[in-house]
């Protein structure tokens, strides 16, 4: 018999102030968890699932930042969601083979 995972959901907002990080500013679990994702969903805030991620960002407070350690997977994560709504740099003029980026 499997056991049951429960549902984990953790928002992370993105300053583009200089010099700061992303910070935690919800989480929680079950059905806690799934209001989040529908609420996030209902603002057309792009959903990124990865257990062992949503696992380490559990672990923090909120407001607290993400460590350091995490920048370059969570700054991946930010590019990527900023290329499927189309946000992409003026000066960036090779499009992504496959990826649709007109919203």
């Amino acid at each position: 018999m499997t056991k049951k995972k429960t549902k984990r959901a953790i928002g992370l907002k993105y300053s583009e102030k200089q010099g700061s990080a992303p910070e935690v500013t919800a989480k929680g679990f079950g059905d806690l968890a799934e209001e989040i994702i529908s609420v996030a969903q209902q603002h057309g805030v792009l959903i990124h699932e990865d257990q062992h991620l949503s696992e380490f960002l559990g672990t923090l407070d909120l407001g607290q930042e993400i460590p350091e350690q995490l920048y370059y997977v969570i700054a991946e994560l930010i590019a990527f969601s900023y290329v499927l709504q189309g946000k992409t740099p003026e000066n960036w003029h090779t499009p992504i083979p496959g990826v649709n980026a007109k919203v």
